[in-house]
């Protein structure tokens, strides 16, 4: 890779402003001339021209001369392709052989370099249009566009003005150069180093810079000898816009080390070099602050090492919070029925036994609410199975209504519903079970949008621990006993197996 010299730098800015600066004039004011321009220029005038001396023949009606002047002028010349005479309400009255295929009417009626519009007039009134369709202007070669105005301008300007600048820079700026500031064999020296290192003067201007530190952007290759530091924009990225809060700025301003300051570098694919940096100043015998040394720690591998740890880490809790989802959902797959969500037969029977034996060694309560929906084979019939089911979940989300976390509900059957409720006495169940009647009935029709009008009722019946079930299945069967009177008796209402209508059900019944 070739490097110039500071003073060849400055020069060729200079040239390049200057070339720039003439392009910008020639822009606004035309300084050179534009070959297309003119050309479109010269045609228009040649189409009038000829216009002009076509009128004589147009205004005589002379069809037959006006077509073989205008077919002599055609293959005079190898730029005018065809010409043709149009009228104002758009016939055309004469035209060359070729002139329908060749001609392209330009938008808005504005002629192009190709093809020229020139209006004709009767008096002061528009008789029609000349179209005269010329050739394409020949490609340029290489050796046409350095015979043009622009390159045998500009080059001469290029030239003269970077050999001018470069003299006259190299004597000026020649004092400036801080390369002669730190031997080559201390430069060498530091290349050695791992870490990077940067020695600034007290005006934050690089003086050297290491191999190390040239490592960390692609930016730092270039030469940073009298560049200041707070000018590389690679590095003030991740610095902040603040210069005096620069670390090696705070260093020089307070006369003492500064360290660990963190910075992460943006490289141009879009990954990140972290670093750690810190600065000593640099005193004279005089104790004054002459410069700063600073330094960069490259931890980039050691920071992705402990990301790639701490991604492991949360690989690694996702997973397990995955795994326990998963067993969630497995159990509840394995608890609860599909369709309403309440507990199955056998996870309802795991939970009640124990339930019940701890009731019944410490003299507790506990009820049992049996629920059945009443006539729901007339809703298959009626409305079909997919009503069915609505209903069916319609009435076990009204039973799950106020129940406590410690109460169970089960889906007993296709319509059938159990509750248990430990600590409830018979005359709280029996308030609870008109409380889910009357909202069964209420807002158990209403809830399916499916169908209007539609009625839903349940019936219940009633037990309790005190009433002599030995276990949870009699307690049920007391439950389901009063559930079959309370049908007898016309259904949606409540039955309690200490009731009359109960007690007098035949013994294989009850």
């Amino acid at each position: 890779m070739i490097r110039f010299s500071p003073f060849a730098r400055i020069s060729i800015g200079l040239v390049s402003l200057t070339t720039v600066l003439l392009l910008v004039l020639d822009l606004f004011f035309g300084l050179l001339s534009d070959d297309v321009a003119s050309a479109q220029k010269l045609r228009q005038g040649v189409s009038e021209n000829l216009m002009v001396q076509l009128s004589t023949l147009i205004r005589e009606d002379n069809t037959q001369a006006l077509t073989q002047t205008m077919q002599a002028v055609a293959g005079r010349t190898g730029e005018i392709q065809s010409i043709g005479i149009r009228k104002d309400d758009g016939k055309l009255i004469t035209a060359t052989t070729n002139h329908e295929r060749i001609w392209i009417a330009p938008v808005d009626k504005h002629s192009t370099l190709t093809n020229v519009l020139v209006p004709i007039y009767a008096g002061k009134k528009l008789w029609g249009q000349g179209e005269i369709s010329f050739s394409a202007l020949p490609q340029k070669t290489l050796d046409d566009w350095l015979q043009g105005p622009a390159v045998r301008l500009i080059l001469p300007i290029t030239v003269i003005g970077f050999i001018v600048f470069y003299l006259y820079m190299r004597r000026v700026l020649q004092h400036l150069d801080p390369t002669t500031v730190i031997p080559e064999r201390v430069r060498m020296a530091f290349d050695t180093l791992a870490e990077g290192v940067l020695i600034v003067d007290h005006k934050g201007q690089i003086m050297l810079a290491n191999n190390a530190f040239r490592a960390l952007h692609v930016d730092a290759h270039k030469n940073l000898n009298g560049r200041r530091v707070a000018d590389l924009a690679w590095l003030r990225s991740g610095l902040g816009n603040d210069p005096e809060k620069f670390p090696w700025v705070r260093a020089m301003r307070d006369e003492k080390p500064t360290r660990g300051s963190a910075i992460e570098i943006a490289q141009p694919d879009g990954s990140q070099r972290k670093a750690v940096i810190n600065c000593s100043p640099v005193m004279d015998a005089q104790h004054k602050v002459r410069g700063c040394m600073i330094t960069f720690d490259d931890v980039t591998e050691l920071d992705r090492a402990n990301a790639q740890l701490r991604l492991t880490l949360t690989d690694l809790e996702a997973s397990r919070a995955r795994i326990e989802a998963q067993n969630s959902e497995l159990e509840r797959l394995a608890t609860r029925d599909p369709m309403t969500g309440c507990l199955n037969r056998r996870a309802f029977f795991a939970t009640a036994e124990p339930m019940f034996a701890q009731a019944k060694a410490k003299g507790l309560e506990m009820s049992c609410i049996m629920s059945d929906i009443d006539h729901f084979k007339s809703y298959n019939d009626r409305f079909g199975h997919a009503v069915g089911d609505q209903v069916i979940k319609a009435v076990a989300k009204m039973l799950g209504t106020g129940l406590r976390t410690e109460d169970l509900l089960c889906r007993y059957g296709g319509e059938e519903f159990c509750l248990i409720l430990p600590g409830v006495d018979l005359r709280q169940a029996t308030e609870i079970a008109e409380r889910l009647r009357h909202g069964v009935e209420t807002f158990g029709g209403s809830s399916i949008r499916s169908q209007d009008s539609i009625t839903v009722t349940s019936s219940f019946g009633v037990s309790s621990l005190v009433l002599g079930a030995k276990d949870p299945n009699g307690l049920i069967e007391q439950a389901d006993a009063a559930l079959y009177v309370a049908k007898r008796a016309g259904r949606n209402r409540v039955k309690c197996w200490g009731d009359a209508e109960v007690a007098a059900l035949p013994a294989e019944v009850r």
